[in-house]
């Protein structure tokens, strides 16, 4: 009787499979909301918000521009880059926090818009965390040898649940999404070498959305008491950022015997430019190596770090074979870091 269960000599022989970024594609809406925009609606000064966060502008979506939307366009260039179509893609993963609606997911409907009739996928909620955190899911469907092609999604519209009477968050975030492609690694290539993630749950009322959910669903009470928008305790997020990001990436260079200084470069989440500073600092990396894009984008939660790639490789700080770590703290709290070698 014929069997197709593979010997075990076949099995132990197999080769490990390693997963690579093949691909990145990146994409911000249009419109601008500058410091100078804000003055107008709250208030405060580009200074004041420069010196606090260093962001100078946020892109931000017209009226109807949903993650979807975003993440389509990102992904649109992403596979352009690669020089494929859609079809030939197999998952994939939305990391988001502000999903077009609780259901279906997100990724059903960019796998609908691009075309990507033989994909499957799903959303994954980790907020600033959540693209490291979906890029490792990703990377272990083409570990497995299960899937070939997956493509990652950052995105989020935090334009949408932000209010913009409160001047402590609606200078903070923006709008954006970025895709990248996970493909085995070729013979003599790395590719993500290892990785961190780690939750603190305590920590879920320092920064989340109350409304909306199964505990607090919308009513006309929770819009009036502006459940549906983001509230955070700005210093109990700032010290655990500070702390638990510098912490992650010690922790994984370490475990994998790399010092700071042989970074190609550090792609830190875009939440505040100081935390970013402190945990280069601590890394030992020179700022010339740290990738800051805050500036110019704000923080865009899911789509930060790459955005963050892109603006890398535009300066020519992404080599290929270049060691490149990737790091973030969320809402959750989620705390995140990656070890990977950019093999494009």
């Amino acid at each position: 009787m014929a069997s197709s269960m593979k010997s075990p000599s076949t099995t132990a022989n197999r080769k490990p499979v390693r997963a690579k970024i093949s691909a990145l594609g990146t994409y911000v809406p249009p419109r601008l909301l500058t410091n100078a925009d804000l003055e107008k609606m709250v208030e405060t000064n580009d200074q004041w918000i420069q010196e606090r966060t260093g962001i100078r502008e946020r892109h931000i979506v017209d009226k109807g521009v949903a993650t979807s939307d975003l993440s389509v366009e990102a992904a649109k260039r992403c596979l352009a880059e690669r020089g494929i179509g859609a079809e030939e893609l197999e998952v994939i993963i939305v990391a988001t926090v502000t999903p077009d609606m609780l259901f279906p997911a997100t990724a059903c409907l960019v796998q609908d818009k691009l075309g990507a009739k033989g994909a499957w996928g799903f959303d994954l909620s980790a907020a600033c965390s959540g693209f490291i955190y979906a890029l490792q899911v990703g990377a272990k469907l083409v570990e497995s040898g299960a899937q070939k092609k997956v493509m990652v999604i950052g995105a989020d519209v935090m334009s949408s649940i932000i209010d913009y009477t409160d001047r402590a968050t609606c200078i903070i975030f923006g709008d954006g999404a970025g895709a990248v492609l996970l493909e085995p690694a070729e013979e003599g290539e790395t590719g993500l070498i290892d990785y961190i993630h780690e939750i603190d749950g305590s920590g879920g009322a320092s920064l989340n959305m109350p409304g909306g959910g199964s505990l607090n669903p919308p009513t006309a009470e929770t819009v009036a008491n502006k459940m549906h928008y983001v509230h955070q305790d700005g210093q109990a997020v700032y010290k655990y950022a500070v702390r638990k990001m510098a912490e992650a990436s010690e922790k994984l260079l370490e475990r994998n015997g790399v010092k700071g200084s042989e970074l190609g470069c550090f792609v830190p989440h875009q939440a505040n430019k100081r935390i970013i500073l402190s945990t280069a600092e601590r890394l030992g990396m020179p700022e010339d190596r740290v990738v800051i894009n805050i500036d110019r984008f704000g923080n865009t939660t899911a789509a930060t770090i790459p955005l963050a790639l892109d603006t890398a490789r535009q300066e020519g700080r992404l080599t290929k074979g270049g060691l490149v770590l990737l790091a973030s703290v969320g809402a959750g709290f989620t705390v995140g870091a990656t070890l990977l070698r950019w093999e494009i």
